[in-house]
Parts: C-alpha cells; structure tokens; sequence
C-alpha cells in the first residue's frame, strides 16, 4: 500500500497540473472556433437577406424594413439587426439593437476585423457586411448575436475536461492499487482468473479472487453513476425535432419504424359532394402522434371508419399517408356496426369514459359491451402480430380503448417493448373499483413495459388502484409494478404538440386574421372576441363557460355589444344518448344568452358546432384576445398548447382549469375552477382588459415552454426509456444461444 500511495501521490499532482495547462488552452480553442462559425452564419444570413433588403430599400419604407428585420430576429441566437444607409447618421435597427453601437463606430469593426462587443447582457458578436446596389454600395449591414451559448459551452467543456482527468486519474490509480493487491496476495492467481475470463467482467458475486470484489463493487459504481449523469445532460441537451427521434429510434432502439395502435386514424377518407375528401379529426392524440409518426415512418394501425376509408387502402388494408407525399401507413381495422357500438360507444365511452373522468355523469357496464371489447381488443392484437417484422418490436398503444391490448400483444410477442399510454385522467380506486373488470383491465394494463400517463398525480392513483384490487409488489420508490414475473414502469410524459405548428404559420400577419375573422362575423374592427374549441363533449365545460360569459355581462354591462364567445363543438359519439342531451342543452343555453343580451346583429355567443380544419381553427386562434380551456377533467387537454404556438405576435391570454394536466405546466395562466361561475367570469374581465405587457410577458414564458418540451421530446423521452429497459433485459436475460449447452451425453 505504501507503494501505491507513492506512485499515485505524484500521479495526482501531474495530472491537476496538466489540467491547469490544458483547461484554459480548451476554453480559447472554444471561443475561436465559435467566432469563426458566428463569422460563417452571419455571412450566410447577409447573403440571404440581401435581394429582399434591396427591395425594400428602393421602395424606402423604413417601417417595412424594420418589420422585415424584427421577423429574422426571432432566430434565438440572432441577438439584433441593423442598417447604416449611405450618408445617414442613425441605422434603421431592431430594439435589440446595441445603443452604444452607432454608424460612426462600424469602421472599428470593419476594417480592424473586431468581433465582440461587450454589453450588459453579455458579449454580443458584430458582423459588419457591405450591401451592394447595382451601381454602387447602399450601406452596411451589421448582424448582432448573442455569444452567451459560447460561455456556456465553454462552462461544459472545461467541466467535462476536469472530469476526464478526475476519471483518468480513479482508474489509474485503481489499477495502480489491483497490481499492489495482485503481487501482495497472490498475484498468480489473480492473474490466472483475468487470463481465464474471469475477475473484473464476472458478477461480484463470482469472483474467485476475494480481495477483487470490493474494487470491482467501486469501480461498477462509478462507471453507472457516470453513465447515468451523462444520460440525463444528453436527454437535456438534445433539440428535439424529427431528425433526433429518427437518430435514437437507428442509434438505440436499432430500429427505423414503430408501430402505433388506436382506435381513431389519423386521416379519414369521407364522401362529401360526389367526391373523396381526406379530413383530419379533431383530437388530441391525433394531434401529438401524427408528427411522430411523420418523423419515423412506421404503421399507425387504427378503426377504419371513414365512409370511403376502404375504397382507398391496398389488399392489405393499408394506405399511405399524408396524401400527395406519404411518410407512413395506415392499416385500416374493420369494426361491424355491433362490434363499434358495444367496444367503443359502449364500454369504452358510456363506461370508462365517465369512469374516468369523474364528470357527475354515472358510468353504464354492460356484459355484452365488454365482450364486443376483448373482441375488438383481440382484433387489433391480430393485426399488430401480423404487420410486426421482427419478434422484438416496439409497439405505443393509446388510450383507454386497449386496455386489454398490452396483455394480448405480450403474449403473442414475448420479446416486444409495449409502451401504452393512458390519455385520460386515472381515478381513485374507490372510483376505478365500480368497474366489474376491474381487475382484467388492469392485467391487460401491465403487460406493457412502459405505462405512461399525463401527471404524477395519475401514476399515483394507478398504483394505489393495483395496490388495492391486485396481488402485485408495488415498488414506489422506482414507480413499477411487478405482476405476473413482470416488472411494468409507470412513468410521467406530458404531452405536447410539435414545434412549431404546420397550421399556425400562415403567411399574413395576426392583425390581418383578426380584421378577416371579424369582418366575416360582421363584427366592428374592436370587437373583443374569446374562444374555445373543444369536441362536443360533457367533460370540457362548455356549458359553465357559457354561463361565465352570461355572468361576466350581468356585472360588467360594458361589454354588451362589444364582447362576444366563438365556441367551435366538433360533433362526437353522437350515437350515445348523453352527448344527444349534452348538444340539446348546450344549443339551448346559446340561445337563451343570445336572447338575452343579444341585440340586432350581435350575438355574445356565437356557436359553430361543425368540424374545422386544424388551419381554420388557427385562424381563430390568431384572432381572439382570450382561449377559454376549462374543462371539468382532462389528462392534459392540447387546445391550450396550440392556442400558446399559434401567438407569434406574443399577444392574447389563455384561460385555463385547474383540473385539466395542462395547468400543472402553465402557471402563467389565468388558472379558474370551472364550476366557479363568478371566478370564471372575473377571470374573463381580466383577459379583456389584460394590459399588452403583462400578456407578452405570460405568453412568452409558455411559449418557451411549449417549445422546448414539444411532442417531439414526449416521444423521445418514451424511447430512451424504452431503450434503456431493452438494454437492461439483454444484460440480465442473455440469448439461449449464448448459454452453455448440456452435455447430452
């Protein structure tokens, strides 16, 4: 021992100083690197800006310019932009734009090559680059970006540097300490056992040289702690788009396709005027799991149940989609008319539905509804078994019409990762345990690997619901479930929706939506309009929004005539009697409001229950001044999300239940209890009269949230957890084939 602490004192001392050389050395080998690629960016964003810029120049609008200049700094690195015209003092800049930083002081950075200019918020990278006219040079465009990525990326560099000659040094001197240990206590032996395999690759637990297994035990440690802390800064750093789920589905999950299962498709194929017209459905989880699937291609296996859904799919019920450039398929599942109405219209939504959502409506369980489920459940297994391709898929099954599917699926593809997610709340096991089946449901449940819902408060209440109706070891320290010899993890993913919206970049600006919207209404150009959009359903609070707008006009009469409700209803499950009665009653409270506080052409509600186009739903989105979200109970409800990714102008307010998952990740909010008419409609009196500071800056923060944690990441997140389980269970179940043999003989 008095060896090894000789040999690794000074080996300690070497290596903090070649540290203390090298970590400055990175830091300025960082810093010019990121100059010289901020000098490359802003070349090629002046080469792009240019003819445009020339354009507006000879027009000489300034206000059209700045305008021009004010969208391309939405870049978030593009810090500010300016122009020095020929023979004029003061450049046409963005607010952004340096103040100490006038036309007289780019010759500094011109002609002497500078690049950094210190500020209050930091060091600013200034470009300077001469625009050319046809005959002669118009001015100087100056591109400002912020350089603090550069003293972060420097801050992880010089961390990650320290850390590698922290590890260096462990390992070195662990080795430095075997060596001692093996000559001190039996070096031959040690020796022997590595040369045989043996020793620091086998299990602690079989390790032949006793004095090994406590280094093996550390150094085991220290390589998982390590691989655990980079997981989570790589999961943290990632820029979540569709090039990075197609990189970890080929990099981890060695795989480029997945398949997807639910009841409703992506695309649905209708008649409508003598033609074929592809629609969209409005839905939530169609909303989440369409840009997934566009990223990674794969098969979305759904219920068929468009009226031209089976003139346009192959022989093998499939059809690619999105029309005109298909990224994916559909396989298309084919439900008789007994089947859809006792799985779907009746187990499914007049039983777990309202089970669920703990709406005040009594959920209906019919024996043969819940046949008509494990058949239709059985159906969908079937299909998933044949569009598999390999025997270790992975498979994302949603939502409470597959309850039973994880189960079927596991015991077709033992080798499957089944990742379910339940998009609705979960109740309480008093609530959960009225349902008959209770107990099938849940084995169904945890034949997945990965059981995911909304909030923290749902995988709460799974496990309190198994704990007390199952005969399973629930592990609340680790949130898993084993049952049946196998472990399911419960896990949180949020839900969001892609970044940014297809729909919500039209090419006309937001005051132009609002001067369109209005006009269409036959409302006056200061008309304050709010809006919901929701499917028509008893669970989303229509009704009590309704009353909130009749009660925000009985206290504040002021906004007779110029206040008015656009609630878009998109018929659902119009076959229940429930949602018959819900439309009865929604209709009729519209029209009693309208009668009184209605005058001529105003209507203070005006209730469009019709289907819409995502895009013609964004339009509505961009023009309103509030969204209205308050639905009695949600798992997330996605509704506010897009209402927060269409306000590009960073303008309206968003009015959000507490009870709805999405309240837990958007504070910034106007949080009401629904059922509190008064505080509902004070609430809508704040949004109208809401001050354009406080709005920017609530819509700010949500729109950062919105955009980092996207689909993209809920996705993500799924896999790399899905990938991670994958790698765990080839290390503890190894191939047959790479055990050893019996001998026969």
């Amino acid at each position: 021992m008095r060896l090894s602490l000789r040999f690794i004192i000074p080996l300690g001392l070497a290596l903090a100083a070649i540290a203390y050389i090298v970590v400055p050395l990175v830091d300025q080998f960082t810093l010019k690197w990121a100059v010289r690629d901020l000098d490359g960016r802003s070349a090629l964003v002046a080469n792009a800006i240019q003819e445009p810029l020339q354009e507006y120049l000879r027009t000489g609008s300034r206000n059209k310019t700045l305008a021009f200049f004010n969208k391309i700094i939405q870049d978030e690195r593009l810090f500010g932009l300016g122009f020095c015209q020929s023979g004029q003092a003061q450049p046409i800049a963005t607010r952004t734009y340096p103040n100490n930083l006038g036309c007289q002081d780019l010759g500094h950075f011109l002609n002497q090559n500078e690049h950094v200019l210190p500020s209050p918020q930091g060091p600013l990278h200034i470009s300077v680059k001469p625009i050319k006219g046809d005959e002669a040079n118009l001015g100087l465009l100056v591109l400002v970006q912020d350089m603090s990525f550069i003293q972060h990326r420097g801050e992880e560099t010089k961390r990650y540097v320290f850390y590698f000659f922290i590890v260096l040094g462990t390992i070195i001197s662990m080795i430095t300490v075997t060596i001692a240990q093996l000559s001190w206590r039996g070096w031959t032996q040690g020796m022997r056992a590595l040369l045989r395999g043996e020793g620091l690759v086998r299990p602690i637990g079989q390790i032949k040289v006793p004095e090994l297994r406590p280094i093996a035990r550390d150094l085991r440690t220290l390589l998982r702690d390590l691989e655990a802390e980079f997981h989570s800064r790589d999961e943290g750093q990632i820029t979540w788009t569709p090039e990075a789920l197609r990189a970890i589905l080929r990099g981890e999950l060695r795989g480029e396709n997945i398949l997807v299962v639910s009841n409703r498709e992506p695309y649905v194929h209708a008649h409508r005027d003598g033609r074929i017209e592809v629609q969209r459905p409005t839905s939530g989880l169609v909303t989440a799991l369409e840009p997934i699937m566009r990223a990674c291609s794969g098969t979305w296996i759904a219920h068929g149940s468009g009226s031209a859904d089976k003139e346009t799919v192959d022989r093998h019920d499939r059809v690619g989609v999105p029309p005109g450039k298909p990224a994916y398929q559909i396989r298309r599942i084919w439900l008789s008319p007994e089947e859809e109405m006792g799985y779907y219209y009746g187990f499914a939504n007049e039983g777990l539905w309202p089970l669920c959502h703990i709406a005040h409506v009594p959920p209906t369980f019919r024996t043969s509804d819940w046949q008509k489920y494990i058949e239709v459940n059985r159906k969908f297994a079937n299909a998933v078994a044949e569009e598999t391709k390999t025997k270790d898929p992975i498979i994302l099954v949603q939502d409470y019409h597959f309850a039973l599917l994880p189960r079927m699926i596991q015991d077709r593809l033992p080798e499957a990762t089944i990742i379910t997610f339940w998009h609705i709340p979960w109740p309480n096991p008093e609530t959960f345990s009225i349902c008959p089946w209770g107990p099938e449901l849940l084995d169904g449940l945890l034949g997945s690997s990965i059981l995911g819902f909304h909030t923290q408060f749902h995988c709460n209440n799974f496990l309190d619901t198994v704990d007390r109706l199952l005969e399973a070891r629930v592990d609340r320290e680790t949130f898993s479930v084993s049952y049946g010899g196998k472990p399911t993890a419960i896990k949180r993913y949020p839900i969001s929706i892609e970044w940014p919206p297809a729909s919500a970049t039209p090419a006309d600006s937001s005051g132009d939506r609002r001067a369109m919207l209005r006009k269409r209404h036959g409302l006056a150009p200061d008309h304050a309009l709010g809006v919901g959009v929701d499917r028509m359903d008893y669970t989303k609070g229509i009704l009590e929004r309704f009353l909130a707008v009749e009660r925000l006009l009985e206290l504040e009469p002021g906004w007779i005539g110029k206040f008015s409700f656009i609630q878009i209803a998109a018929p659902t499950r119009s076959s229940i009697r429930r949602y018959q009665d819900f439309e009865k009653d929604m209709r009729a409270m519209a029209d009693r409001i309208n009668g009184r506080f209605g005058t001529g052409n105003y209507s203070p509600i005006i209730l469009k229950a019709e289907y819409h186009e995502p895009t013609e739903i964004y339009e509505y989105y961009r023009a309103a001044d509030l969204c209205c979200v308050t639905s009695l109970h949600d798992g997330m409800n996605l509704v506010a999300k897009e209402f927060i990714a269409s306000r590009q102008d960073e303008m309206g307010v968003l009015i959000l239940s507490q009870f709805a998952g999405a309240s837990r990740e958007l504070p910034e909010a106007l949080i009401v209890n629904p059922y509190d008419i008064d505080q509902c409609a004070v609430a809508l009196h704040a949004a109208l009269t809401m001050p354009a500071a406080e709005q920017r800056d609530r819509m700010r923060l949500m729109r950062s949230l919105v955009r980092e944690f996207n689909v993209y990441r809920w996705a993500g997140r799924m896999l790399l957890d899905a990938a991670s389980m994958r790698k765990r269970g080839h290390l503890r179940h190894p191939s047959d084939k790479r055990q050893p043999q019996a001998d026969p003989g």
